[in-house]
């Protein structure tokens, strides 16, 4: 890739333009600070203990067969496994993961009624990955344990009718990829159709629309910051024209990571009652560093796809697990009970490999077909040793009365923030809705705090498209990415606040601060001379990136 061009890299997803950003960086004979990417430095460690300690379980049953034969085991087997499993935890009393696992089959049978034995008989088998997921969607346990999870995380409290269906998928991304050919495929949304984007929002639910598979409309339901990041009644009113087929939002948002306030969840649900053929997709994988979190999914269940990964609260992004969930009754199956005959017809020759009654199948089954390509429906489903570690993080935030793991998650981020502010020689914004998972910088208001709103003007009248971004990198070795790239109407920079120590924050701060000051000293001399040592700077830039692109 050629990055010697900053108006042809404007033109990236901000994913791809942290690599420019990064072999600028690394040009520049400074450490790197990389605050673009949302992987956390921090991860939960007790449920990855009780994760091994199950697995070495599992192996003293794969290994009670075939005891004549070398290197050989076999299927761990029903009978006797809830005694078994009492007397391996018994003869490692104090082993990390040892309590966890016990307290853990413990809670499934007494709190969630389940039966221990076929709970660690299921658990065995799936983390010995020795059998195909038998259901494909999810296996049975496992459903019912991370559906506890779902539903004290993403309803809580809020009055909720019926069961709700889930598919363990590879992650939010796989999830996205699913639920956008899904719909597609089975005539949900079709080429020409409008959708609306919940603003700001994750790059790639702006890039998918766009692709020549989809070739979907945009409608922008802006967020602002002089809003607090919510909705506004006038933005959310477009949801009223009845061409906007779709509506998908993620909250608590990315990147301004503010979670939508519960007056702004009951207008949606008041716009949803006027639209009930409205089709919604709530992306919340931020949703449990919130305290009491509620989810559109609880608001308006029949129209709301719920979208979870258990990547970023865990710690678990190389382990690539989430979930797709629906209410057992949906817009989605109306919708395609009521598609024209000829459509219909056309579903059922799709479908019928996999079953004798296509008509029949839930849009979430359909999900896991088209997920491979209906014809490899009989070997879908998550890899079962992941689905052991989600109902492990599963249940040990189940178990975890008193929420000590939440409150740390949000301390840690929290503290960033803090250390950010204090070298920027400004006050830690405060809001209530804010799970600070990412921060926001918006250019013009943090320069008006530290200079005043003519200089701010003047800056991000003279900025080129991510130009402080490279200057930031180039010359301190700051990596952040764009805030635009996310949907935002301003001038702004994403800073992760998940994935460095305390320390580099402040450092970050202080090397935002360095570079206000040098446009601030431009500034200060006046318009000529300062659009010629921004030129310079620019120049110096644009020819450290070609000669890095030449190497």
């Amino acid at each position: 890739m050629d990055f010697s061009n900053p108006d042809k890299l404007a033109l990236l997803s901000p994913f791809e333009l942290k690599d420019a950003l990064i072999q600028v960086a690394a040009d520049s004979d400074r450490s790197m600070l990389n605050a673009g990417r949302g992987n956390p430095n921090f991860l939960a460690t007790t449920p990855r203990h009780g994760f091994f300690q199950f697995g070495l379980f599992a192996m003293t049953e794969a290994e009670r067969s075939y005891i004549y034969m070398e290197d050989v085991g076999g299927f761990p087997q029903r009978d006797g496994i809830e005694a078994r499993f009492e007397i391996f935890a018994k003869s490692h009393p104090g082993v990390p993961g040892i309590r966890f696992i016990e307290a853990a089959v413990s809670y499934v049978r007494d709190q969630l009624g389940l039966s221990a034995g076929d709970f660690i008989y299921e658990m065995c088998e799936a983390i010995l990955g020795c059998n195909y997921p038998v259901p494909d969607r999810m296996l049975r346990h496992s459903e019912k344990i991370v559906g506890h999870y779902i539903h004290r995380e993403m309803i809580g409290k809020h009055p909720f009718a019926g069961k709700f269906d889930m598919y363990a998928v590879e992650g939010g991304t796989a999830a996205m990829t699913y639920i956008f050919n899904s719909l597609r495929e089975n005539h949900l949304i079709k080429a020409g159709d409008t959708i609306a984007l919940g603003m700001p929002i994750f790059t790639p639910y702006i890039e998918i629309p766009h692709l020549n598979d989809y070739q979907l409309v945009e409608l922008t339901i802006d967020a602002p910051p002089e809003n607090n990041w919510q909705f506004t009644k006038q933005e959310l009113d477009k949801l009223l024209d009845p061409k906007v087929k779709a509506f998908f939002l993620v909250n608590p948002s990315n990147p301004p990571s503010v979670r939508i306030n519960d007056e702004t969840l009951a207008y949606i649900a008041e716009i949803v009652k006027k639209r009930p053929d409205l089709i919604i997709l709530t992306d919340d994988v931020y949703g449990t560093f919130a305290d009491n979190f509620v989810s559109l999914f609880a608001m308006c269940p029949y129209n709301t796809i719920l979208v979870y990964s258990f990547s970023k609260y865990f710690g678990a992004t190389g382990w690539r697990m989430g979930v797709v969930a629906t209410h057992e009754d949906n817009i989605l199956d109306a919708k395609i009970a009521t598609l024209p005959e000829a459509r219909r017809k056309e579903l059922d020759l799709r479908y019928s490999s996999i079953t004798t009654e296509p008509r029949k199948l839930k849009f979430i089954d359909r999900l896991v077909a088209d997920s491979r390509t209906v014809a490899l429906n009989h070997t879908a489903g998550l890899s079962t040793p992941v689905q052991v570690q989600m109902v492990l993080f599963s249940l040990f935030s189940l178990m975890d009365e008193p929420e000590s793991y939440k409150k740390s998650m949000k301390h840690i981020v929290l503290r960033r923030k803090e250390a950010l502010y204090r070298a920027l020689g400004l006050p830690a914004p405060v809001d209530p809705d804010s799970v600070n998972y990412y921060h926001l910088l918006d250019l013009e208001p943090l320069a008006t705090q530290m200079y005043s709103a003519a200089f701010a003007k003047w800056m991000v009248k003279r900025l080129k498209p991510n130009e402080a971004l490279f200057r930031l990198a180039e010359e301190t070795g700051v990596i952040l990415l764009p805030g635009r790239g996310f949907g935002t109407a301003h001038a702004s920079a994403r800073v992760s606040l998940a994935n460095l120590n305390e320390y580099d924050y402040a450092n970050i701060g202080r090397a935002i601060r360095k570079l206000a000051e040098e446009f601030y000293a431009q500034f200060e001399k006046g318009s000529g001379s300062s659009k010629a040592v921004t030129a310079a700077k620019t120049s110096g830039g644009k020819a450290k990136a070609g000669k890095k692109a030449k190497k």
